[in-house]
C-alpha cells in the first residue's frame, strides 16, 4: 500500500447520534402545502413521518457496520482528504474500476453492486466479468474532507481521480458516474487519456442536435420535455446551490428535518417511483435506504461543502467531444436523456448503448442487477484478451 494511503473506518460517536435525536424532537414544523401531493415540494404529513420514523425506529449503527465491512481508506489529493472504498476483487485479471456519485447521492447509491462486481462468482457471474473496485466520496462530501479554498471543479475531482487510480497502482481502468459523477466521468475521458481506457455514464451530458428538430424520435420528444420541465419546476434547488451555497447551508445544516427533506424531494422527483398511478419514493427505495444516504449529509455537516460543486461548475460546463470509448445506459426516469444520435454527435467512439424499461436517476441503488449488467456489458470489450 503506498504510505500516502491509510486505512479508514466510519466510526460515528454516539453524542452524534443523540443531537441529531435531540433536535428532531425540537423540529419548528411549518404550515402545511396548500396543494395535493409533491407539486410544493415534500408534503408535511410525510415529512413528519420519516422523521418521527428517523428519530425512533432507523439504526444508522446496522448500515454503520455495513460500511465497514469494506476495506476503506483516505488519502490527500490537492490538498483534501479523500475517503474511498477500495474492493480488491479476487479474480487476478480483473478490470479497475472507478465509481463517482453526485449530488443528492454519495457512495451509498453502491452498496448493493459493490460485491457483485468484485466477485462476480460469488454473485451470479462470471470470473471474467470481474473489476477492482474503487467507490470515493467526492471532495466536500460524505467522510472526504472538504476543500477550503476555492477551485475544486469536476475538471479538477476527475485528475484527482486518475491520481488516485494511479496511487493504487493502476496502470488501465475504466470509470463510471452518473449526476456530477457522470460529468466527472466524461471529464476524465478528455483529461485520463492514457490510463482511462472508456467510460460508462447515466446521465450522458450532451446537447440536442438541432439538425434533428423536424424529425425526432418519441424518446427525443421526450428528452426535451424533460428538459423543460426541469427548467421550470425542477431546478431550483441547482439555482440556489450555484450562485448562494453558503445562504443556503446554514438552514441544512442546523436542521436535520431541513437537509432531509431537501434530499428526499429529489429522490421523489428523480427516482422510477410510480406505481399505480402513485409516485412515492418508498415505491423505488426503503425508508431506510433514504436516510442512509441523508445521513451522509447530516453526520459529516456536507450541506455547504457538496452544494459548492454547482458553485464551481454548474455553469461551465465543458461540452467539447470526448475521443475514447464511450458507453450510455439510459434509464427512463433519468433527469437528462439523450438519443443515441444525439450522443453520437459528442461521443466519436460510441461503442456500448441501451436504453432500460425501467429504472431513474440513482440507477445502482434503485434498479442494482440492471445496473450491474450494463457495467459488465460496457466493459466487456475493455478487457484485454
Amino acid at each position: 500500500m503506498s504510505a500516502g494511503i491509510l486505512p479508514f473506518n466510519v466510526t460515528v460517536a454516539e453524542s452524534q447520534l443523540e443531537d441529531l435525536r435531540q433536535r428532531l424532537s425540537l423540529t419548528r414544523w411549518p404550515d402545511r402545502e396548500t396543494c395535493q401531493g409533491w407539486d410544493q415540494g415534500i408534503p408535511l404529513e410525510y415529512a413528519r413521518e420519516l422523521a418521527q420514523y428517523w428519530a425512533a425506529g432507523y439504526d444508522w449503527r446496522k448500515f454503520e457496520k455495513r460500511l465497514n465491512q469494506w476495506p476503506q481508506f483516505t488519502t490527500t489529493l490537492d490538498g483534501t482528504d479523500i475517503h474511498f472504498i477500495h474492493r480488491r476483487s479476487p479474480e487476478p485479471n480483473a478490470l479497475p474500476i472507478i465509481i463517482s456519485h453526485g449530488w443528492p447521492g454519495s457512495l451509498v447509491e453502491f452498496h448493493k453492486v459493490i460485491d457483485a462486481l468484485a466477485d462476480p462468482v460469488s454473485h451470479g457471474g462470471k470470473a471474467e466479468d470481474a473489476f477492482h473496485v474503487v467507490v470515493p466520496s467526492l471532495p466536500g462530501y460524505g467522510f472526504s474532507g472538504k476543500p477550503t479554498g476555492a477551485g475544486t471543479s469536476v475538471e479538477n475531482i476527475g485528475r484527482m481521480w486518475g491520481e488516485l487510480m494511479a496511487r493504487l497502482g493502476y496502470e488501465r481502468y475504466v470509470a463510471q458516474g452518473g449526476d456530477w459523477g457522470a460529468i466527472i466521468t466524461q471529464s476524465m475521458g478528455q483529461t485520463e487519456t492514457k490510463h482511462c481506457a472508456g467510460i460508462h455514464v447515466t446521465m450522458p451530458i450532451v446537447a440536442p442536435d438541432p439538425d434533428t428538430m423536424n424529425n425526432l424520435t418519441p424518446l427525443e420528444q421526450s428528452a426535451l420535455e424533460g428538459i423543460s420541465y426541469y427548467g421550470q419546476w425542477d431546478s431550483g434547488y441547482s439555482k440556489q446551490q450555484s450562485t448562494r451555497p453558503q445562504t443556503l447551508a446554514y438552514g441544512l445544516a442546523d436542521s436535520p428535518v431541513g437537509q432531509m427533506a431537501w434530499i428526499v424531494e429529489k429522490f421523489y422527483a428523480w427516482t422510477d417511483c410510480e406505481r399505480n398511478g402513485i409516485k412515492h419514493p418508498e415505491h423505488a427505495l426503503t425508508r431506510d435506504e433514504l436516510l442512509d444516504n441523508v445521513m451522509f449529509y447530516w453526520l459529516t455537516n456536507s450541506a455547504a461543502s457538496s452544494a459548492r460543486l454547482y458553485w464551481e461548475s454548474f455553469n461551465t460546463l465543458n461540452m467539447e467531444p470526448i475521443h475514447m470509448p464511450v458507453g450510455c445506459s439510459i434509464f427512463p426516469r433519468e433527469i437528462f436523456r439523450s438519443s443515441r444520435r444525439w450522443a453520437q454527435k459528442r461521443f466519436s467512439q460510441l461503442t456500448y448503448w441501451n436504453e432500460l424499461d425501467r429504472g431513474g436517476h440513482f440507477a445502482a441503488l434503485e434498479q442494482p442487477a440492471l445496473f450491474l449488467e450494463e457495467l459488465r456489458n460496457c466493459f466487456r470489450a475493455l478487457r484485454p484478451g
